[in-house]
């Protein structure tokens, strides 16, 4: 039986693959983004099973509206990939308030905006998956990503929680964390950058900023290889709460778990000594 997909930031990069993959395996697709012409120039016209919308993830009545439209069109919703969002790169002392307040308003607010849209429709159901797109910077902190990689955090432990509370009702969360995947991520159309220099970062921000644009167009990750693997994963019966997406998330994490268990075997002495009577 074909399943419904609704997908936040469908306009380009990934969450346009993850349109054409699960079109591809004959289900249904809800493509949301800013502007009706993107979708169309990257996903055509729309067809039987292809429905474009346009949403801002951040205006909560246009989150209803799109929500009750797919409903409309297909009778539910059994997937949601909360998909949308961009990085903010940048020293945190070069950052502002209103970046703060923008990177969270996409990444975070707009993620909670979308699900709380769409979980009462999956509750009823009693049946469905959310894909909650992190990162791997949603594992382990970079410099020059503090903002971004807080945002991809704040979204893991979100996840995380949500899972619990979601599972008597049938419904699997999944929080999904790439590595490079050779979208457009790296684009000006996905980064902002701090525009406050301090002079005592300046030969490290040229240098990191260097690195991140020269990375472009070269990332590893097949964005395909990987909507086709969320296609795989909507269809398990028991989906994890955690995918390591691409060689470089799954080895880069696997050493972030050696160093904090190595930081919690070094201090186990001193952390269980401070409950009382000990």
């Amino acid at each position: 039986m074909a399943k419904t997909w609704f997908i936040t930031g469908a306009t380009r990069g990934l969450g346009v693959e993850i349109a054409k993959a699960a079109l591809r395996a004959g289900d249904n697709v809800v493509a949301t983004g800013r502007k009706q012409a993107d979708l169309k120039a990257s996903l055509g016209a729309q067809t039987g099973p292809l429905l474009t919308l346009e949403q801002d993830v951040t205006n909560a009545q246009q989150a209803l509206s799109t929500a009750a439209a797919a409903v409309e069109r297909f009778g539910s919703i059994d997937v949601l990939v909360n998909n949308a969002g961009y990085g903010h790169l940048g020293f945190f002392e070069e950052t502002s308030e209103q970046d703060v307040i923008a990177q969270y308003a996409t990444n975070v607010f707009g993620l909670f905006t979308v699900t709380r849209a769409i979980l009462p429709i999956m509750r009823a159901a009693r049946s469905g998956r959310i894909f909650n797109l992190s990162s791997l910077a949603g594992v382990r902190g970079t410099e020059f990503a503090s903002l971004y990689c807080s945002s991809k955090f704040a979204v893991e432990g979100f996840s995380e929680s949500l899972a619990r509370e979601v599972a008597p009702f049938g419904i699997f969360v999944t929080i999904v964390e790439p590595g490079p995947f050779r979208t457009d991520f790296l684009s000006p159309e996905s980064l902002r950058f701090g525009a406050t220099a301090i002079a005592d970062y300046d030969p490290r921000r040229s240098q990191a900023r260097a690195a991140f644009e020269q990375r472009s167009g070269k990332q590893p990750g097949d964005p395909v290889k990987l909507s086709e693997a969320l296609v795989r994963l909507a269809g398990e019966a028991a989906p994890p709460l955690r995918f390591l997406a691409g060689s470089f998330a799954f080895e880069t994490a696997n050493a972030k778990l050696a160093q904090v268990k190595s930081d919690f075997d070094r201090w186990r002495e001193l952390s269980l000594s401070l409950d009382y009577g000990k």
